[in-house]
């Protein structure tokens, strides 16, 4: 079921899935929204309740001044509070999810009793070449679903086909994210984020797409190896493989929140 609450008169939309469950938080990646794990909420059944918001600038949420790791970690608390989950959760992040899940168990550890990562690395390139430079010129809106589709491309349109939103009294569409906030998300991401890795003592699980240029192997290892507690899970996939392994991906983390 859809919510919303209010963040300095910014609206945080999350789905929540409910039930009797133990809390899940989880964060989708970039280009995406909470909805992306409808399957996990499913595969988990009652034992889970999972918790996804779009978080900011994505989906059904409004747009942020800024795209920092600061601002995604303030919204999660923000929307553990509403919750009224005080008590620590369990939290899954992936790709940028991942990150801001970190940083969250990092900047937060009375909160997370568990983390997830999912195929997000520590060491993103500074001065490496820009990712998703596709996004650059493509317009945000369009006359109709057809029109938008056929202006961004088919690149894009693999991510939002069936996830444009229409927007109100105008009768245009738009993407479920604006180009240039996703262009200033992924740059706040480079940087180094060891030390928020090693920051938290919770127990946690790193899965891995063995064949991600996201996260190479040397590091996956090396996040396992130098963070005690951490599980490794590694799927036969790309950085995608949450979308393209669906049911390892389920089965993964369904047998690590049993073990809690």
């Amino acid at each position: 079921m859809r919510h919303e609450l209010k963040i300095d008169d910014r609206t945080l939309s999350h789905l929540d899935f409910g039930g009797p469950g133990r809390p899940l938080l989880v964060l989708h990646g970039g280009l995406s929204e909470g909805a992306a794990f409808t399957g996990l909420a499913a595969h988990l059944g009652d034992a889970w309740r999972v918790i996804a918001p779009d978080q900011r600038g994505h989906g059904d949420s409004d747009r942020a001044p800024d795209y920092r790791r600061e601002g995604y970690v303030a919204d999660a608390v923000a929307l553990l509070d509403h919750l009224g989950l005080d008590a620590p959760v369990a939290v899954l992040g992936y790709s940028l999810g991942g990150l801001n899940a970190i940083h969250l168990a990092a900047a937060h550890p009375d909160r997370v009793r568990a983390l997830i990562d999912v195929d997000a690395g520590l060491e993103v390139d500074p001065d490496g070449p820009e990712p998703f430079p596709f996004l650059r010129g493509i317009p945000y809106t369009g006359e109709s679903p057809e029109a938008l589709l056929a202006a961004v491309g088919p690149i894009i349109a693999q991510f939002v086909t069936g996830a444009l939103r229409p927007l109100p009294d105008t009768g245009h569409w738009r993407l479920p994210f604006h180009p240039q906030d996703m262009l200033d998300s992924i740059h706040a991401c480079r940087g180094d984020h060891w030390d928020a890795w090693l920051a938290s003592t919770c127990p946690a699980l790193l899965i891995h797409g063995t064949r991600s240029a996201a996260l190479p192997r040397r590091l996956a290892d090396a996040m396992v190896t130098r963070r005690p507690g951490t599980s490794y899970a590694p799927l036969d996939g790309d950085h995608f493989v949450p979308f393209t392994d669906p049911r390892g991906f389920h089965e993964a983390v369904g047998a690590f929140l049993d073990r809690l």
